[in-house]
């Protein structure tokens, strides 16, 4: 939107439906399948209205990943040094799932972008992303240097929680497939906590 005083209401709903319509539209068919017009046709506005906010594809795209990446990063940030390590561990897992079952099109949208290539986050990974991972497995090594969780590979124990708890996400319609009538959300929980306390508990 070009740069004008303080938007008014109706730009500020506006521009939040054309986001949120544009969600949807990128995590149905990605960056290279949306199509503006879509975008347009989902937020019920006309194309030129959309322009008018977001003046191509590319600046709607980026605006989305902008807002997920903090949101993206905001569980591994709450894993706390001082806690219970387990405990820590397992929170940080049960809210990457919970993030799964409230922000499914964020994770296929994220997912999207990083099948291919990562060509406007790639900076984001190789430096927000990548410190804050390093800062937290230097923090996961010191516990168990402790003693006080079993020894693991603390770079792949973060790759199987993000793999693990994205995949209900990511591959919902084969996991809803495969359970019929059951709620992933329901069961996966239990499971996923009993696999890594058993996979972490200090021997």
């Amino acid at each position: 939107m070009p740069p004008s005083r303080r938007p008014s209401r109706i730009q500020t709903r506006n521009r939040a439906a054309i986001l949120d319509a544009a969600l949807d539209v990128f995590s149905a068919h990605g960056f290279r399948g949306a199509t503006v017009d879509q975008i347009a046709k989902a937020a019920n506005l006309s194309k030129p209205n959309l322009l008018y906010y977001f003046p191509s594809k590319e600046d709607i795209h980026n605006a989305l990943l902008e807002q997920l990446l903090d949101t993206w990063l905001a569980p591994l940030r709450a894993l706390d040094e001082t806690g219970d390590p387990l405990e820590e561990l397992l929170a940080y897992v049960h809210r990457k799932l919970q993030m799964s079952r409230d922000f499914p099109r964020e994770s296929r949208l994220f997912a999207n972008e990083i099948v291919q290539g990562a060509p406007r986050i790639h900076a984001a990974l190789s430096s927000d992303l990548k410190t804050l991972v390093d800062t937290k497995t230097d923090v996961i090594r010191g516990w168990m240097d402790a003693g006080r969780i079993a020894r693991v590979h603390p770079y792949h124990l973060i790759f199987s929680i993000w793999s693990l708890t994205q995949h209900y996400a990511d591959f919902d319609v084969q996991v809803r497939a495969v359970l019929g009538q059951e709620d992933p959300f329901a069961t996966a929980p239990e499971f996923i906590d009993t696999l890594y306390r058993k996979l972490l508990s200090p021997p």
